[in-house]
């Protein structure tokens, strides 16, 4: 529960009605009641705003509104996230080390951490202050945990990885397994030591069962406020840019560079050893095979301008008829061939 003006203030908006105004939940446009916040972050749904019987709703400028209270703010969207965030996320009360895992003597833990039953934590490792590993998180030798991070049941960070501050990795991930590396020999295939690391900065998330592989000599590393969707491989050596999105089934292949704030759709394929630019956002199901300069919307396999494959798009359910079309033209030409021909004769 909180006041209206309290949430206003919260998101930096523009306050409209009874700044006394209790609010318990968020809710959306359709399904609010009294004492909720509604939010219209999207125009398709500014139809709702009529009936909403929500005590307030959060609104982008120039929109009218049916109830007496309202806070105006140019980002409706991240306003919601944050309160939401205000209203159902209360910190956690630290458990310390709890009975049934195991942590290494040579550990060194920060304050105020949580570690559930069936953690195990080996020789050298380096948690943060405020770090909480769920059930079944293991952490090999010399692994590095920042401030404030927080790790689902059943993470497995390998050896010698650093995680940094505020991150969170959600279930089954595993953050530093082999890179897929195998020297030919004959018919056959010799492993290449996996000798390298993982880095994760701060503030970035990664999606449950993903797999970040370790790097063969160096490092692999995942930049500052990376989210990284579920089922995700990142290849060995691979550098990811700060602010970047990488929806679920992304496979990105060995010692590509990514650049700052790109967005990869889901299913996105990328090639190994590329060097990809900033602001590069590729829809879902995009191939890429090749560098890839900076600042562009592609889409296709292989990937080409998005409007350039809307209009090739366009085309596909017709290539039936186009081919059909094509095959009666090259037959009248073959008569007409025929038929000069024998004219000239």
């Amino acid at each position: 529960m909180a006041k209206l003006e309290v949430l206003a203030e919260l998101v930096g908006g523009n306050l409209i009605g009874d700044p006394e105004l209790d609010i318990r939940a968020v809710a959306p446009l359709d399904k609010a009641e009294e004492g909720e916040i509604a939010f219209l972050s999207n125009p398709r749904y500014l139809k709702l705003v009529p009936e909403c019987r929500a005590s307030a709703i959060i609104l982008p400028p120039g929109v009218e509104f049916p109830c007496a209270a309202a806070i105006v703010c140019k980002n409706p969207y991240l306003a919601f996230a944050q309160i939401l965030t205000f209203l159902t996320l209360s910190p956690s009360q630290a458990k310390g080390v709890m009975a049934g895992s195991s942590v290494a003597q040579s550990a060194v833990l920060g304050n105020d951490v949580t570690i559930y039953p069936g953690c195990v934590v080996g020789e050298h490792v380096r948690i943060g202050d405020g770090v909480i590993l769920y059930p079944n998180v293991v952490l090999y030798e010399g692994v590095e945990i920042g401030d404030n991070s927080l790790l689902h049941a059943g993470v497995v960070v390998r050896e010698h990885c650093r995680i940094g501050a505020n991150v969170i990795i959600q279930p089954k991930a595993v953050i530093g397994g082999d890179g897929f590396g195998f020297a030919p020999d004959g018919e056959a295939y010799f492993k290449i030591p996996q000798v390298g690391v993982v880095v994760i900065e701060d503030d970035v998330e990664i999606g449950a069962n993903t797999c970040i592989d370790r790097a063969t000599l160096g490092e692999t590393r995942i930049r500052r406020g990376t989210k990284i969707d579920n089922l995700v491989q990142v290849g060995h050596n691979v550098v990811i840019g700060e602010n970047t999105i990488i929806v679920s089934q992304v496979g990105v292949s060995g010692s590509t560079e990514i650049g700052r704030h790109c967005t990869f759709g889901g299913q996105t394929g990328i090639a190994g050893h590329l060097k990809i630019g900033d602001n590069v956002t590729i829809a879902a199901k995009g191939g890429v095979g090749g560098d890839l300069k900076p600042n562009q919307l592609l889409s296709g396999v292989p990937v080409i301008p998005h409007r350039q494959w809307l209009k090739a798009s366009l085309t596909f359910g017709h290539l039936p008829e186009m081919r059909h079309d094509l095959s009666q033209l090259q037959n009248r030409v073959k008569m007409l061939e025929e038929q000069m021909g024998k004219d000239r004769q």
